[in-house]
């Protein structure tokens, strides 16, 4: 069958995206009316958390809009926004009044916190009110910082790190947030006086999330189709010369007890320079990286057919980020930025990144890689080009084209994998209507045909209901060298429908019916496997929530796999396995104090064998300076023989002690039976000056039963953030 051929549910997509242009294409900013005006600053602004004279001649943004628990109504508990500027900062400050003495509810002064575990003000900026991507800051009501980048109309990411100063401070009846932004730690075009903006404040004791510009209940604060206007009444100032050198200094000490190597002394340094072209654009250099304070990947039970997904985490590769690793789905990733450096040390890497103008985005990366460390493969480049136009209000259309090239010791033009794509994404004005379309083709030497991906989706989400279909198509032999497939050859049909229903009293806040579905289809569409889950959803008052789930599962095996993944001896491809499943989740609301999840899941499995699951997470803070938690599993798999019963258990406490909101301790072991291992990471962070760290990071793994170090290090770092 030709491969192009197989799914002609991707045609009706397209149809219907194409149709939604029309109607979408003309629409306008849907809180256009919603307007703050900034004025410069009559004098001197000192961040103290004090409202004083300077402040009271800026204008004032109140009258929140609850979004939830309902969105029908104003805010109940008061906030007071005012914005200045001088030729150097943005200014901000927030008036956050509370309903009663005292009463607000923090996890820690830890930076990027959890926003739903926390009472916080956060607010949005759209510098070109392009209403697709942006820039968050805010804080919570202790003090702790939050900064991102926004990225697909409403989503933030927090791995981002800038320079950027703000204080908190407490009265009986309100807490105050004041902060001091950079124009060079933001990216705008120069010449334009019309930004997008909204203020979101999250109250727990209310159990009330609210918005300056109203959003609906269905989305996230976050939504950047739902901002308002900043208007200058003077244009913004030229941010200047925009260069900062951040060096890093690090001494360290490993041992390898397992393969009984030498003790290793560490004397690294180097570091990373960004450089602003533009107001906008910004390129990033980076000479031999060190990313050894980066949070520990959570571990998990692995009981998959298909490799896991971790996300980035290293600070070079999370400016515009999405620009790369974005582009696709999920499972379909042409580009994962972990796959560099992996076991190979990054000796050099450029970056340029941002906006070209109102509608252009782009992304140019270069990176070359080391030999590995095993000498197992040659050292690599990787060379990466994005492309991205804003459409029709809040869409876009994407090229990408990336290439790894193995350099050295290979022979060239043997060792290469190419991919090139284009993708479309549909949003419309109002973010019910949202979708994509998707191709991409891989060149890899000595492969031909069946290489190429086809995929589409289209959502409608509204206050009662979400519609949802999506499909796929992967070639068997399509290969993304430098991205995350986990599974090839095959085609995909993923429907989901959820209504919601409110009632208009009583403890139950909202409550639904969802219908989801994944099916999978082979390159000649015999099916493979499937899994449907109908799942009752509900959502109390005070924010605890309730689901039941039944799931039936079908699995046709295409690989031998062992259904333990524990090296035994696997099940045969072709045989065919069906069972069905049931899943409690109960969790508790968000502004206690003691807070806790427990899921529990028990149903068939492999070889008409049974599966009980049990997970829990409890969590305890004493605010604000420290937060306890424990993550836990267990799952108890019984199977005919040669497997046998089996049992596994991961247990993971971990203590974030924050003394300040620039100084963090943090304690976390994780004990996966599965691959009997027990790792510890201790990590002691000072934020001596804005996005200026001194790190103190001891790690090891070890074997459990009988306790055996199989490896150990402790590392010293030391960074700083000079601009010039």
């Amino acid at each position: 069958m030709n491969s192009l051929k197989p799914v002609s549910l991707l045609k009706f997509l397209l149809l219907l995206v194409l149709c939604f242009f029309y109607f979408s294409s003309s629409a306008q900013k849907k809180n256009d009316g919603y307007q703050y005006h900034i004025r410069r600053a009559a004098s001197a602004i000192t961040i103290d958390g004090i409202v004083d004279d300077a402040w009271l001649k800026a204008d004032s943004a109140s009258n929140f809009f609850m979004v939830t628990p309902m969105d029908t109504s104003l805010a109940k508990v008061h906030t007071e926004v005012r914005m200045t500027f001088d030729n150097n900062n943005l200014y901000i400050i927030a008036v956050c009044y509370t309903a009663g003495p005292g009463q607000y509810m923090v996890e820690s002064l830890k930076r990027d916190f959890n926003f739903v575990k926390n009472d916080n003000f956060i607010f949005f900026l759209d510098p070109f009110d392009a209403r697709t991507d942006g820039f968050s800051f805010g804080a919570n009501a202790a003090g702790a910082q939050w900064d991102g980048t926004m990225y697909e109309g409403g989503k933030v990411d927090l791995s981002w790190d800038n320079k950027w100063t703000s204080v908190v401070k407490n009265y009986p009846d309100r807490w105050v947030f004041e902060a001091a932004i950079p124009f060079k730690s933001i990216r705008y075009k120069k010449g334009v006086g019309l930004w997008g903006i909204n203020f979101s404040r999250n109250d727990l004791v209310t159990t009330e999330k609210s918005s300056w510009a109203p959003v609906p209940r269905q989305f996230p604060t976050a939504s950047l189709a739902y901002t308002g206007s900043l208007v200058w009444d003077e244009l913004p100032p030229d941010a200047g010369t925009n260069i900062s050198i951040i060096p890093y200094a690090l001494g360290g000490i490993a041992k390898d007890y397992t393969a009984k190597t030498k003790t290793d002394w560490r004397k690294d340094f180097g570091g990373d320079a960004k450089i602003g072209l533009t107001s906008s654009l910004n390129l990033d250099l980076t000479v031999n990286p060190d990313f050894s304070q980066v949070d520990v990947d959570q571990q998990v039970i692995n009981l998959n057919r298909y490799e896991l997904f971790f996300p980035e985490k290293r600070q070079f590769f999370l400016e515009n980020g999405d620009l790369f690793g974005n582009f696709g789905y999920a499972d379909i990733r042409p580009f994962f930025s972990r796959r560099i450096g992996l076991n190979a040390p990054i000796r050099f890497g450029t970056r340029l990144t941002g906006k070209i103008d109102r509608d252009w985005r782009v992304g140019l990366m270069d990176i070359q890689t080391g030999e590995a460390s095993d000498a197992s493969q040659p050292a690599q480049n990787y060379g990466v080009l994005t492309l991205q136009r804003r459409m029709f209000g809040r869409s876009n259309i994407a090229f990408m084209f990336i290439n790894k090239d193995a350099t050295g010791t290979a022979t060239p033009g043997t060792a290469y994998n190419r991919n090139v794509g284009m993708e479309y994404n549909l949003a419309s004005p109002s973010n019910l209507w949202t979708g994509k379309l998707l191709g991409l083709k891989s060149f890899t030497p000595g492969v031909k045909g069946h290489d190429i991906v086809g995929a589409a989706h289209l959502q409608y989400l509204s206050k009662y209901w979400t519609l949802y279909l999506q499909d796929e198509y992967v070639g068997k032999n399509y290969t993304a060298g430098v991205g995350y497939v986990p599974r090839v050859g095959y085609n995909k049909i993923s429907p989901l429908i959820l209504h919601n229903f409110f009632p208009k009293s009583g403890d139950v806040l909202s409550h639904g019916i969802q219908l989801t579905s994944n099916y999978y289809f082979n390159e000649n569409l015999k099916r493979t496997d499937n899994e449907s889950n109908l799942t009752y959803l509900m959502t109390l008052r005070n924010r605890n929530t309730f689901s039941v789930s039944g799931i039936d599962t079908y699995i046709k095996l295409l690989v031998p796999f062992d259904p333990t993944n524990t090296g035994k001896t696997p099940l045969p491809i072709g045989s065919e396995h069906h069972w069905k499943t049931l899943d409690v989740q109960f969790v508790s609301k968000p502004q206690a104090l003691f807070t806790y999840l427990i899921d529990a899941l028990h149903g068939g499995y492999y070889l008409n064998g049974n599966r009980t699951s049990i997970t829990g997470q409890l969590g305890y803070r004493f605010q604000p300076y420290v937060n306890l938690a424990v993550n836990s599993s267990y799952i108890n798999l019984r199977l005919p023989q040669p497997y046998g019963n089996t049992d596994f258990w991961l247990i993971g406490p971990k203590a974030d002690i924050t003394l300040s909101n620039t100084l963090y301790f943090t304690t976390y072991v994780q004990y996966n039976g599965q691959v009997k291992n027990m790792n510890t990471n201790i990590r002691l962070q000072w934020r001596y000056k804005p996005a200026s760290d001194l790190f103190i990071v001891y790690g090891d793994n070890s074997i459990p039963s009988p306790y055996t170090i199989k490896n150990r290090q402790l590392v010293i770092k030391w960074t700083y953030w000079c601009n010039l």
